[in-house]
């Protein structure tokens, strides 16, 4: 039988008290969720095209529904403010409550611990080396990030960054049986106490929406959910809609080999990290797209919000194995 324990309405309470902190919204309101069967493999997906300039990659992931887990595809967003990099959520095991535990992303100057994981596309498990920000505008890696250099000027290339482990380690989780061995370091824990912001409107209503699709929960789609990845939050069809791919090596962009050099502001490339990315097709149009507003995130301890062990919000339980395999939470 499946239990579920719900975070004390005192808690939520009190977050709110403090004085310039954000109201919760669905995707804060996960902090502190535990399941007891940890979550599939990462799909294998191509990266759509970067829809214009100074929009960040956000990689999918596999988050906790109603009905198990669900794949919240990857997707192009506007970061809140010029400079802030987004640090992806991550499920980590906790061998004391001897569940899974969500870790929501943020956003922040610097990208800190995300677990370990690989999402692929400069998220190889340590920082990000898709692209860097420059003079107000983002700079990206075409090593690793799939750009149409007629649209976005602002790139340069560094593939010594390129790594492989993605092609035999698909893992989503950090610890436990099979999991990510990564712990964070000393100068990712002291990012953590660096000011934070949650994930903007789009990024919710993107989130919002996968979890209504039915399409996408792990019961049905058994790790394969049609909609992998989209060229902007929310637009769930279209032509800048991606699919899961075959390829386990997919999720490391390799681009053109002779493709010519863009005009205007080319960058050689500096040192730092890279990834690989598919055929430029299908672009779309940038539109005219405001940023979103500025919401401090309101921070609590990683994975137990209440601050106190046994606080967790939403925990969920049944009797499944922790295999990892992707069980959808022993249905």
């Amino acid at each position: 039988m499946r239990k579920a324990y719900v975070v004390p309405l005192l808690v939520l309470a009190l977050g709110l008290c403090f004085t310039g902190l954000p109201k919760p919204t669905s995707a804060q309101v996960a902090v502190g969720i535990s399941v007891r069967i940890g979550p599939p493999a990462l799909p294998v997906y191509a990266q759509p095209i970067c829809p214009g300039p100074d929009y960040i990659w956000i990689p999918g992931y596999w988050a906790w529904g109603p009905d198990g887990y669900y794949w919240v595809p990857g997707t192009w967003v506007l970061a809140p403010q010029p400079g802030l990099y987004w640090t992806p959520g991550w499920w980590g095991y906790d061998a004391d409550g001897d569940d899974y535990v969500w870790h929501p992303g943020y956003w922040g100057p610097h990208v800190g611990f995300y677990g370990g994981i690989n999402y692929g596309f400069g998220y190889f498990g340590v920082g990000y080396v898709g692209g860097e920000w420059r003079g107000g505008h983002f700079f990206y890696n075409r090593a690793v990030t799939n750009v149409n250099v007629t649209v976005v000027r602002n790139v340069y290339v560094n593939r010594t960054v390129v790594r492989n482990v993605y092609v035999n380690n698909r893992v989503s989780y950090n610890g436990g049986p099979h999991g990510i061995n990564a712990r964070p370091t000393p100068e990712q824990l002291r990012w953590e106490r660096e000011r934070h912001f949650g994930p903007t409107p789009m990024q919710e209503q993107h989130v919002n929406q996968a979890r209504s699709n039915r399409a996408l929960y792990y019961s049905g789609n058994h790790g394969r959910p049609p909609i992998a990845a989209t060229q902007r939050p929310a637009e769930f069809s279209g032509p800048g809609v991606v699919r899961p791919g075959n390829n386990r090596n997919q999720n490391q962009f390799h681009p053109p080999a002779d493709q010519n050099r863009p005009r205007g502001n080319y960058q050689r490339p500096r040192n730092q990290p890279n990834n690989q990315r598919p055929e430029n097709r299908n672009y779309n149009p940038p539109r005219n797209q405001p940023r979103p507003e500025v919401r401090p995130r309101n921070e609590q301890p990683r994975g137990n919000p209440s601050g106190e062990r046994g606080g967790r919000g939403n925990q969920n339980r049944d009797g499944g194995g922790r295999d990892g395999g992707g069980r959808d939470g022993g249905r």
